[in-house]
């Protein structure tokens, strides 16, 4: 929360570079209306976006990875559980130098490790997620939370 105050604030610059992963199945539903263009801006607050991916399983609809790649993501379809995609993905990204932070979309406890390695490395994290359902251990480990289904 004090680093949301602080970027609102301007002490914080906001020239990081983002690696931000979605957790697709997780949250690309219909029932959560998420708009990938809209949180996009809303991490545009806190740096760059250079890493943009949606991990999506072999279920995923032709027009589902249309729409992503659409929107300027690149979809990573895993034939097994998207979250571990995910995570591998995430932890290649903390001993990426080029990445200050750590953005993860997804409302799942199964990423706070991930989380908690990032920031172990100085990395800052921020979780993008929604209600209902969004885990309580997930937010109160990242440094910043962000409501996807929220103006």
């Amino acid at each position: 929360m004090l680093d949301e105050v602080k970027y609102k604030l301007g002490i914080i610059k906001k020239n990081k570079h983002i690696a931000l992963l979605v957790d697709g199945p997780n949250l690309l539903r219909k029932e959560f209306k998420i708009d990938l263009d809209k949180v996009k801006k809303k991490l545009s607050k806190y740096g760059k976006i250079k890493v943009a991916r949606v991990f999506l399983d072999q279920y995923a609809s032709d027009k589902l990875i249309e729409a992503v790649t659409n929107q300027g993501f690149e979809p990573i379809i895993t034939p097994t559980d998207v979250d571990v995609w995910l995570a591998v993905d995430a932890m290649d990204q903390v001993y990426n130098p080029s990445i200050d932070i750590i953005a993860i979309m997804s409302r799942d406890a199964d990423y706070q490790p991930v989380i908690l390695k990032a920031k172990s490395k100085g990395k800052e994290t921020i979780v993008i997620g929604a209600e209902p359902g969004f885990s309580a251990a997930l937010k109160n480990t990242a440094d910043i939370v962000i409501m996807a289904d929220k103006e």
